[in-house]
């Protein structure tokens, strides 16, 4: 088949970065399909280049979490309107496989549904608009209607809908009853990311000692919660703890929390720059736990993050501040402990039960490592989607496993 793959932040491993598109794109490559991605670049003219038997398409539209509200919706609509054009030019497809976010990449499936008569399946990543609306950033009644309206028009237009998360299914479900819905989670990359020593050398390279460590490596946003582990480096401070907290990323909150850390003389708390995959794999490799984090929204809870399942390949203890599909999955399957707001001394409790435990951190690892290889493999994960674009196909959906999987 052929198939145009719409995705306006595509990342390459060594460009770091959320690489699911990358992944799934060369997964249909191989098996026999053919697949152009569209893609924003900060370039400023049309660049296009073959990555793996993907021919991507880098339309000059530049995009940094840094922008504010109107300026993100300028670039949003921006790629789809030079993407429509490109479209036009293309050899004629099979199928757009469209993801989000943001939303408005929908528009494209749309569009590219009435007025070309191309089917197109829709994925979902984050739940917008009501991710937008619950951070404050949507406000206007009338605005929230009308996105709210797109959101389901998108969603009854689509061949089918592929949902990150079960909580994300849950909503599609409920947003268009009759839809086909397929899971497709995040994934792991066994080989990009595997268990390591701590190695004297690196330690010594990021001027660190051997002491507990807790590695955050993401984006550094609004929504990311990142100054919660700032407190819980604070807390150890005060009491006597040579702790180490990395973190290691970009975004707009990266200046506030350089300078929170910088007030309260969080001397222990190392800011590493945002890297290739092989990087972050490096900085995993000193941890003993993975930070993953969220605001306390309802939204967040259908959260399905690339950095937590690349913690999971990494072997890494899992150390959660929020409830939801992931929380979950640490309490099931005894990936590591929660760090929720209001019960931060019982976190630091079981912290300090854990520091004088190595065997039993070591176990969490471990189980990490296992989940991964069991469910969240980037091969099951190309072989899930391998069946929704193919219609001949009529092997049943894999939800289950993974609804069943938090029990």
């Amino acid at each position: 088949m052929r198939i145009i793959y719409i995705h306006q932040y595509y990342k390459t491993p060594e460009e770091g970065g959320a690489v699911r598109s990358y992944h799934l794109a060369k997964g249909l490559v191989d098996a026999g399909h053919e697949v152009e991605m569209i893609t924003g670049g900060a370039n400023n003219g049309y660049d296009q280049r073959w990555i793996e038997g993907v021919k991507v398409h880098y339309l000059p539209v530049h995009y940094d979490q840094k922008f504010g509200f109107f300026k993100r919706i300028l670039s949003f609509l921006s790629y789809v309107r030079q993407a429509k054009k490109l479209i036009k030019k293309l050899p004629r497809p099979d199928v757009l496989y469209v993801t989000s976010t943001p939303l408005t990449t929908g528009l494209l499936g749309l569009w590219a549904k009435k007025s070309l008569a191309i089917p197109y399946i829709f994925e979902v990543r984050d739940l917008w608009p009501q991710a937008p609306i619950e951070t404050g950033a949507i406000r206007n009644p009338l605005l929230k209607r009308s996105l709210f309206s797109l959101e389901k028009k998108i969603y009854q237009h689509a061949l089918s809908l592929v949902a990150l998360s079960p909580g994300i299914a849950d909503h599609l479900r409920k947003v268009t009853p009759i839809q086909k819905i397929h899971l497709i989670p995040n994934f792991s990359d066994l080989d990009q990311f595997f268990p390591m020593e701590k190695r004297a050398d690196l330690l010594q390279k990021y001027e660190l000692n051997n002491s507990l460590t807790v590695a955050y490596t993401g984006a550094l946003g609004k929504v990311n919660a990142v100054e919660e582990l700032l407190d819980l480096a604070e807390k150890a401070k005060k009491c006597g703890k040579d702790w180490q907290f990395l973190i290691m990323g970009s975004g707009s909150h990266e200046a506030r929390l350089r300078e929170i850390a910088a007030e309260k003389l969080l001397t222990q708390v190392h800011f590493i720059p945002f890297g290739s995959k092989e990087k972050v794999n490096e900085v995993l490799s000193l941890a003993d736990l993975a930070w993953i984090s969220f605001a306390h929204l309802p939204v967040l809870k259908t959260n399905s993050p690339n950095k937590f399942f690349d913690a999971l390949a990494a072997g890494k203890a899992i150390l959660v501040n929020h409830k939801g599909w992931v929380y979950d999955l640490v309490k099931t399957h005894q990936l590591g402990i929660s760090c929720l707001p209001t019960k931060i001394d019982s976190a630091f409790a079981k912290l300090e039960k854990l520091e004088l435990d190595p065997a039993e951190l070591a176990i969490m690892g471990e189980n990490s490592r296992k989940l991964a290889e069991q469910y969240f493999t980037k091969e099951l994960a190309i072989s899930h989607l391998s069946k929704v674009i193919d219609p001949s196909n009529t092997a049943p959906d894999s939800e289950d496993e993974f609804i069943i999987l938090t029990g």
